[in-house]
């Protein structure tokens, strides 16, 4: 099964490809919204661009990165960004798709909560090719292979 794992930031979304079937990063990139665009129009751009690449790849799950409850100065760009992303999910033909936090997604890896950030930092190994991934890129990749446990809707 193909998933998906979205990790975003103020002005880009970076996602990670995954295969659960192999157990293999099929691909890691990021959608950067051009900084000319007013907000509705990079929103847009941004939707279109993740509808496109769930195609591509025929994605059937998907995982969001959502920004913790307990944030001392959340984003407001990236909260909107988030809300597109489950947005364009749940207009896709996606089967389901999670918003995970730290907690869901542990859970979701039958990882112990403390290995997260570490994992997240490339003090610890995860896969092969691991400290060779930007942090965003981690995260992406961890909600990726926790999409493959998501009930299908």
């Amino acid at each position: 099964m193909i998933t998906i794992g979205i990790r975003a930031a103020p002005g880009e979304v970076t996602f990670a490809i995954y295969n659960s079937s192999e157990n293999k990063i099929v691909n890691v990139e990021a959608i950067r919204i051009p900084a000319a665009f007013a907000a509705p129009d990079g929103l847009k751009y941004l939707r279109s661009n993740l509808l496109d690449v769930l195609r591509e790849y025929a994605v059937e799950r998907a995982g969001i990165r959502a920004t913790e409850p307990s944030a001392m100065s959340p984003s407001i760009e990236r909260i909107q960004i988030e809300g597109v992303i489950q947005e364009t999910f749940a207009s896709s033909n996606l089967s389901g798709y999670y918003v995970g936090h730290i907690s869901s997604i542990t859970a979701r890896l039958k990882i112990p909560r403390t290995d997260f950030k570490p994992l997240i930092a490339g003090e610890k190994e995860y896969m092969e090719n691991w400290k060779k991934l930007s942090a965003n890129q981690r995260e992406a990749v961890l909600c990726a292979v926790g999409a493959a446990d998501v009930e299908a809707a």
